[in-house]
């Protein structure tokens, strides 16, 4: 028998299976929390503090933390919503995101929180970094300028034989997620399409296949990102 648990959002009564990640029991209750690391099937990191909540006052990531009996959660306060866009208008400033000219535009879920949180201009500088392009893999694409570390590609893109087909290279403030030359090889069409698909951004892009879904018919072309669940 599945145990259930009582807990608070919002003020809003919930319920869901205990040991549940609180992102996707708020989800089950239709409540929306943010996230741009996370993503169904693969194990959560809380790398990206998007998902950050105040449980019983105290700061967490909804991502990483399984409810139980009793919790008091809120998902927005004026310093939660202030942090989120913070962190959404470094994540412009640091890289190149030039939306016009990406394949990803109207799929893009950071995109989609910038127009959410109504971001029209970073307040931080922009820093323009030098990144290449990574063109040589017969099947994708990796655009260092728009990737933002989340690591969805490292967890959940193996090959057949449960490798992970993306790795970290170099370190500290020059680190990057590279194509494995090795894991790669053998891609398959289905993976390379799961590959842009996993990623938040237009970091990783199938090549010869371009706007397959025209502009103004994308998922966050006149939907607000959350609006799926928050309406169901």
């Amino acid at each position: 028998m599945v145990e259930k648990v009582k807990f608070t959002i919002n003020g809003k009564e919930c319920s869901s299976k205990k040991g549940k990640l609180l992102v996707d029991a708020a989800k089950e209750n239709k409540i929306y929390i943010p996230t741009l690391c996370n993503y169904p099937g693969v194990a959560p990191k809380g790398s990206c503090r998007i998902c950050t909540v105040l449980i019983n006052g105290r700061p967490a990531t909804a991502c990483t933390t399984k409810v139980t009996e009793n919790l008091e959660v809120k998902t927005s306060t004026p310093e939660l919503e202030e942090f989120r866009k913070s962190v959404i208008e470094l994540l412009f400033a640091e890289g190149n995101h030039f939306c016009p000219s990406c394949e990803k535009s109207g799929n893009c879920e950071l995109q989609a929180l910038a127009y959410r949180y109504k971001i029209m201009v970073p307040r931080f500088q922009y820093q323009f970094p030098l990144r290449d392009i990574e063109a040589w893999h017969p099947k994708i694409m990796k655009d260092h300028n728009r990737c933002i570390l989340c690591k969805r590609c490292i967890r959940g893109i193996k090959n057949s034989e449960g490798k992970s087909i993306f790795a970290y290279s170099r370190r500290a403030a020059h680190v990057e997620i590279i194509i494995d030359p090795d894991t790669s090889k053998n891609m398959t069409d289905e993976l390379a399409q799961k590959s842009m698909d996993i990623c938040p951004v237009g970091a990783i892009i199938v090549k010869e296949k371009g706007f397959a879904i025209p502009i103004g018919k994308r998922k966050y072309d006149y939907n607000v990102i959350g609006s799926e669940i928050e309406k169901k």
